[in-house]
């Protein structure tokens, strides 16, 4: 079971693994060397090629199994695309409920898509959307033989438009899962991600091959608060805020869960396969950090996200993606967890490093305002983004850093000096720089040297002095500050030189 999450100084900021101790599943998640071998994240690059355009809106991407190569594309309207690598994108969609689908608002309409394993034969898929004419948040089959909607879940959200959640995905084990945020608004007014009587802010697993009695749909018997009194059984995990996306490694099964977050923190959560019931903490915690007002149980256990970073960084959404195990870059990603963010862009790489913990770096960037990540049945990665309305083709490189940090920091008490030394590893001096990189939660900068730093929230800007404005090739500059902080003395884990990302020694 997950220890209790600590309230006060002891909380640990960025990055960090799962209170909860993982049972023997997880020892199935790749290690860094069966992942890709030997290429460290920040020698990695992602960029991105479109290949359509002329989407209005897209929110998803699903690929069918069944030999085609296509993608299908959700529109927030209520149609679905249908993209082939060898013809383009359709003009005519290969389904339309734009009748049966509320779109007021920027977060509500046609919100996800999943293909079931059996889809060749069945003609059948899933969809996520806010129903008219109450934007009940509702999950329903698509028979596309019959053409034909069939609502089987929904949830109440006509209070506020944002929050819907509505990612769709089966699972390992052939189950569907489903993400709805909790109910909108900000601050959880409704506490909905802490109790078990409403569907908001939750994810849930229901067994779509079959019915039971009056449901068209049969609850799993193994899920987590079957018999529980007043608790909604199809209830898989709880504590959530709006788990926009989420998808499960095809190699190990674990799920990855993107959680948008308040103002403060957005969120990565990692789960071994099989760990339904876990409380993932919102609204008492947002990322790691005690939220102000938040609904805190007595006694109550948490799971801690693996990832969190400030919106000050210049993001505002996360966008959860998936662990790479296509065949194009095995070599370079394989095994490497791939997200983004709405408005800043960055791509993200999380990696398991062996030893309960995660190698992480910024990679690249997406195009802007990136809705979805999605893979195609061989594990190759796209992505949509909301405006202008583009599909994206992912591609990975072999990229050396241009700069690298070393870190020495020296810890007392409740005080810390860090010393960085920025290394120029490029060819062609640095005239001017820009060091950027995080502190950890409850750190704030007393002084600085050789440098003018500032802070805003957890993050940090250092600008060059005059006497160190030029960093020759193979040169390298020393730079500190001195610290004050709550029980937390780990140093910076990443930085950006110049928006570049740079590698991190000692």
């Amino acid at each position: 079971m997950p220890r209790r999450r600590w309230t006060g100084p002891l909380l640990l900021a960025l990055l960090l693994t799962a209170l909860a101790p993982l049972p023997a599943a997880a020892d199935t998640a790749p290690s860094r060397t069966e992942a890709a071998e030997a290429v460290p994240l920040p020698s990695i690059s992602a960029t991105t090629t479109q290949v359509a355009s002329g989407l209005r809106r897209p929110t998803a991407i699903a690929a069918p199994d069944d030999g085609t190569d296509r993608l299908f594309i959700t529109q927030k309207s209520g149609s679905v695309r249908v993209y082939d690598p060898d013809t383009g994108l359709a003009q005519t969609p290969l389904l339309d409920i734009t009748s049966a689908v509320d779109e007021s608002g920027n977060e509500r309409g046609l919100l996800g898509i999943a293909v079931p394993p059996d889809f060749a034969d069945s003609q059948a898929l899933y969809l996520a959307y806010t129903a008219l004419p109450d934007a009940a948040v509702t999950v329903a089959r698509y028979r596309l033989d019959e053409s034909r909607l069939e609502p089987l879940l929904s949830q109440p959200h006509a209070e506020f438009s944002n929050h819907n959640g509505g990612q769709l995905a089966f699972g390992p084990d052939g189950n569907l899962y489903w993400s709805i945020g909790d109910g909108g608004s900000a601050g959880d007014p409704f506490r909905s991600g802490q109790r078990l009587d409403t569907l908001l802010g939750k994810i849930m697993r229901i067994d779509v091959s079959r019915t039971c009695g009056t449901l068209p749909y049969c609850v799993p018997a193994d899920n987590p608060f079957v018999g529980t009194p007043g608790a909604r059984e199809e209830i898989w995990l709880y504590g959530l805020r709006n788990p926009w996306r989420f998808s499960f490694d095809r190699a190990d099964g674990s799920m990855w869960i993107g959680d948008v977050g308040q103002g403060r923190w957005e969120e990565i959560d990692h789960l071994a396969p099989g760990r339904g019931g876990l409380n993932l903490g919102w609204s008492c915690y947002e990322g790691l950090e005690r939220f102000q007002g938040g609904d805190c149980v007595p006694g109550e256990e948490y799971t801690e996200p693996v990832f969190t970073y400030s919106p000050y960084t210049g993001g505002c959404s996360v966008i959860g993606g998936h662990v790479y195990r296509g065949r194009d870059h095995a070599g370079l990603v394989g095994g490497t967890y791939i997200a983004t963010d709405y408005c800043s862009s960055t791509v993200w790489a999380l990696r398991p490093d062996g030893s309960g913990g995660y190698e992480q770096a910024e990679i690249g960037e997406m195009p802007t305002q990136v809705t979805s990540i999605g893979t195609t049945a061989d594990g190759e990665f796209y992505v949509v983004n909301d405006l202008p309305g583009g599909l994206h083709k992912v591609s990975f490189a072999q990229e050396e850093p241009t700069c690298r940090v070393d870190r020495a920091v020296t810890a007392w008490g409740t005080g810390m000096t860090v010393d960085l030394t920025v290394t120029n590893t490029g060819d062609t001096p640095v005239n001017g720089w820009t060091l950027e990189f995080s502190l950890a939660l409850g750190q704030s900068v007393v002084s600085d040297w050789n440098t003018t730093l500032t802070q805003g929230s957890n993050t940090i800007t250092a600008v060059n002095a005059p006497h160190n404005a030029t960093i020759a090739p193979g040169a390298s500059v020393t730079l500190g500050y001195l610290t004050g902080n709550t029980g937390d003395a780990t140093p910076p884990a990443r930085f950006m030189l110049n928006g570049d990302a740079c590698a991190v020694g000692r």
